[in-house]
């Protein structure tokens, strides 16, 4: 079941995993780009999260380079892309440091984008919903793949009050972009 904070508006998090990477011989794990699949792929996430009406107001991205062009290649797809910050502390996270990272996002905010790695963001969206719409909880604990999109929304008068089980998982999409022919 999902707690309740009894008060405050509608929030989500929208939990976007990077895009498929490339894995260059003997290139540093932080500066991998994406693999053409991945250049696809990232498009097809920021389409899918203007039709979605899930655009954020502000997006946390980790630093490595993959995550970066996740970002930029999904904010093209917006007419204005809100504003970013580039967070070192997102690249390999676990739990804490991510929760840490969405607490100190302004009150303000009402949808909060975050990009970043697996396994921290898979377990993130597990920690987090309390329940979810259909089989998509069910779903999330059985994979995460590069360019997931998962949505947890839940009540709160700010950004600290996310916490274990307080939301609810109401979306998982694995956009995907056509192949060129």
């Amino acid at each position: 079941m999902i707690a309740r904070t009894g008060a405050g508006p509608l929030r989500r998090l929208v939990v976007l995993r990077h895009a498929k990477s490339a894995w260059p011989v003997g290139m540093d794990d932080h500066e991998r780009p994406l693999a053409p699949r991945g250049m696809r792929d990232a498009p097809a996430a920021g389409r899918t999260l203007a039709e979605t009406d899930c655009l954020p107001d502000l997006a946390l991205c980790s630093t490595a380079l993959r995550a970066r062009q996740t970002w930029e290649l999904a904010a093209g797809q917006w007419g204005t892309p809100p504003p970013v910050r580039f967070e070192p502390r997102l690249y390999a996270a676990g739990v804490p440091d991510l929760l840490d990272a969405v607490h100190t996002v302004p009150d303000p905010v009402r949808t909060l984008l975050l990009i970043g790695h697996n396994p921290g963001l898979e377990e993130l969206v597990l920690e987090l919903a309390g329940d979810s719409l259909d089989d998509t909880l069910e779903v999330a604990r059985t994979k995460f793949p590069t360019s997931a999109v998962a949505v947890l929304a839940w009540h709160g008068n700010g950004w600290r009050d996310l916490a274990s089980g307080s939301a609810l998982l109401t979306d998982l999409i694995v956009p995907r972009g056509k192949k060129q022919r």
